[in-house]
């Protein structure tokens, strides 16, 4: 399954926040669900922009070390990938993937990678939730 690695806090703020927007430099052609794997890093200046931002947007995100980090912690579709969004959470400048029906994950820990990637069939065959999807 198709698997996307995010920055924290906007991983889960895409599966738990109401984030409709993922913000990228690229355009992709891409159209489906995908796993959201939630990077290995983050730092406190990221944490601190992306939960003062949710929180302009009444969105409170959980403490930095309660952020599970290096794994996927749903799934999300997306639908289309446009120039710009109206949508709060577009960043202009950048390429908007509109987003929709988040579902949040057990965690299961795997590397992340750049771009679009394939689970690891290990982890697609040992997520019963991922069959669903």
């Amino acid at each position: 399954m198709k698997t996307l690695s995010i920055r924290q806090p906007w991983a889960w703020l895409i599966v738990h926040g109401g984030k409709d927007i993922e913000n990228r430099s690229w355009h992709t052609k891409y159209r489906g669900r995908f796993l959201v794997h939630a990077s290995n890093g983050m730092t406190k200046r990221e944490y601190a922009f992306a939960a003062e931002y949710a929180k302009r947007l009444g969105v409170i995100v959980p403490p930095a070390n309660q952020l599970l980090l290096g794994g996927v912690i749903g799934s999300v579709e997306l639908i289309d990938c446009l120039a710009a969004h109206k949508s709060q959470w577009y960043m202009p400048g950048n390429k908007a993937f509109v987003l929709r029906e988040p579902r949040a994950l057990p965690f299961h820990s795997t590397p992340g990678r750049l771009g679009f990637f394939d689970a690891p069939d290990a982890f697609a065959a040992n997520c019963k939730e991922c069959v669903s999807l």
